[in-house]
């Protein structure tokens, strides 16, 4: 039997991983089909491996999802269920920064390479007069060492997304303080498929029905997505580049 590979974004929180794996042991045997799973360490991780090819499914995030659709000859097929991408700006709880006004032209902002939460978050900076070239950049493999940065005082804030941060020890969230969250609602991760891809409609209808059975809702509950995933169309993955497009212009 043929083996697909699929691969996931690296921007989960670490207590997803297992859920991943259940996910994709589920779906080998309710469509029966191999699937390798590759979940990279990193953004440059992730870059790697779909340019080396052969990957025929993709759990990307929003900025990805419009590159791969545009330019990689992949579709969104489904998205979660009331899981939006949002996210998170943060501060050191003991830093002279308690609120967005205080972030000034020069400072260092610390974050993984995730060009969506990028995005949103210099859409949030606008209310305080503030760009992209107005700030220093850091870029680190993780949220997690973003959060240490901060903490640390290499950086004065951070970008996180906001699952990310929000799964954080009780000890780490402690040390930082939110500045601001994001309320957008209409951006989330999806789920791309390789166009030619040949057991599109099996796997589509083993992603729909998972929600269905106790086994299925246990894998779901792990991914923090309790109610599934949704549908999606042609129209539905254009409509979220074009939301996308909107943040950059």
């Amino acid at each position: 039997m043929t083996t697909h590979n699929m691969l996931i974004a690296p921007d989960f929180s670490p207590e997803r991983f297992a859920g991943w794996h259940m996910f994709n042991t589920l779906i080998q045997k309710r469509a029966n089909l191999n699937m390798h799973l590759n979940i990279p360490a990193s953004h440059a991780e992730q870059t790697q491996i779909i340019e080396a090819g052969d990957i025929q499914i993709i759990y990307a995030n929003p900025f990805d999802a419009a590159t791969l659709i545009r330019e990689q000859g992949y579709r969104a097929i489904a998205r979660p269920i009331g899981k939006s991408d949002e996210m998170v700006i943060a501060s050191a709880a003991n830093s002279d920064i308690s609120r967005l006004e205080d972030i000034q032209a020069g400072t260092t902002i610390a974050m993984a390479d995730n060009r969506d939460v990028k995005l949103i978050g210099l859409r949030l900076l606008e209310a305080v007069d503030l760009e992209e070239a107005d700030l220093s950049w850091d870029i680190t493999e993780t949220y997690q060492a973003a959060a240490r940065k901060v903490i640390k005082g290499e950086a004065q804030a951070a970008f996180f997304l906001a699952e990310v941060f929000h799964s954080f020890s009780r000890l780490t969230k402690a040390q930082l303080s939110v500045l601001i969250e994001s309320d957008l609602a209409d951006i989330s991760h999806v789920l791309l498929i390789k166009e030619g891809f040949p057991d599109t409609q099996i796997f589509i209808d083993a992603i729909l029905n998972l929600h269905n059975d106790d086994d299925g809702k246990g894998a779901l509950s792990e991914l923090g997505m309790p109610e599934g995933f949704e549908a999606m169309s042609e129209e539905d993955g254009e409509f979220m580049i074009d939301l996308m497009q909107t943040l950059l212009d």
